[in-house]
């Protein structure tokens, strides 16, 4: 048996592994093989692993010291598919970089500070910069606290996450197919590069209301297959060539707020609907919320602004609050941040078969 140290964290509303890299194989097919093993990936109870059965609990993080000068670490999101055989590592991943901060100061990558210290993340995934704010009271890491995030029960301490130059992530464009709004099969639908890859879509285009709840979207396959569809043709449109085994661009349900927010959504994985919102499509969606065009804006008929600074984004477990803040000579760069809250939940070791077989 491989024996792995390995601490197993939540994150926002994702939970996951979190390794240091030098203790993974440093050929990426053997690592990837390895995560395959160790989550139970193949299987939709993963349930000879420490996967979730969920796409939000199948999450791996695997952090190092970085050697960039405005870096702390480096972080690898991996997206370890629950019912394939198959890794993601294209997209970043904002809830389990809520865990990274927290750990590279317990791990000693970092060293803590008297009330916050400040771990500056590069994430290896898309080459983008988050400062990542962690609660440590005499210089070390306290999970206690008084903040809430809807999707997770209970309290805990606040983590702040600034992306610093999200836009762009994974296509070097805000707007990948040079427009703010694009028509694919008579949708219209904005493709927006913010942190995240994603087609926004509005709801009733679609015949939805935009309220209705995960599980109902998911049921309904005739409305799956054409949102893969758009998808799939949206990811062309974007440079991303064939998405069919990718897991960018996520598609979005947009609709009006029924609870006070700015806007409510529906965010896909991209082939199921997430119980709650990723932290990197929030930053994309608070952006488009700004930016003249945006199927988004033209849906909220004036409501948003040019300088709107804080967005509530209503998805099925709550809402997100997203702080958006501008830069540059004309204030023509905007950077978002977002509080969340992380937790250690065992720390150990994590054991694969050296040649492992999953039985169905």
């Amino acid at each position: 048996m491989q024996r792995i140290p390995c601490v197993l964290m939540r994150g926002g509303t994702s939970k996951g592994p979190v390794f240091l890299d030098w203790d993974l194989p440093a050929a990426i097919e053997a690592r990837d093989e390895l995560l395959l093993n160790l989550m139970g990936s193949g299987h939709e109870l993963e349930i000879d692993g420490i996967g979730g059965g969920s796409p939000q609990t199948s999450k791996v993080a695997i952090v190092s010291p970085s050697l960039h000068p405005d870096a702390d670490v480096d972080y690898l999101f991996v997206q370890v598919m629950v019912s394939q055989r198959r890794v993601d590592s294209a997209p970043n991943c904002g809830n389990m970089l809520c865990a990274v901060g927290p750990f590279a100061i317990e791990q000693g990558l970092v060293k803590g500070t008297p009330g916050r210290t400040r771990v500056r993340i590069r994430n290896v995934n898309t080459g983008t910069f988050v400062n990542s704010d962690v609660y440590t009271p005499n210089a070390k890491v306290s999970y206690e606290g008084d903040t809430a995030i809807d999707g997770v029960p209970g309290t805990a301490a606040p983590v702040q996450l600034t992306f610093l130059d999200a836009a762009g992530s994974k296509t070097g464009k805000l707007f990948p197919t040079g427009n703010t709004q694009d028509v694919i099969d008579g949708i219209s639908v904005t493709c927006i590069d913010m942190a995240m890859p994603m087609v926004l879509i509005e709801a009733s285009q679609l015949g939805k209301r935009g309220d209705e709840s995960p599980a109902e979207l998911d049921a309904d396959k005739d409305f799956l297959q054409r949102l893969e569809s758009l998808r799939l043709q949206a990811g062309r449109a974007m440079g991303l060539g064939d998405v069919g085994d990718k897991v960018i661009p996520k598609p979005v349900l947009v609709s009006p707020p029924k609870a006070g927010g700015t806007i409510q959504v529906r965010y896909f994985m991209p082939h199921s609907c997430h119980r709650a919102l990723a932290i990197t499509g929030s930053i994309g969606l608070a952006t488009a919320c700004v930016i003249e065009g945006s199927v988004v804006a033209q849906m909220l008929g004036g409501i948003s602004t040019p300088r709107l600074e804080a967005v509530r984004i209503e998805h099925p477990s709550g809402a997100i609050d997203v702080v958006l803040s501008y830069t540059g000579v004309n204030g023509e760069t905007i950077q978002a941040s977002v509080v969340r809250t992380a937790r250690r939940l065992f720390s150990g070791f994590v054991y694969a078969a050296d040649s492992q077989r999953l039985a169905g």
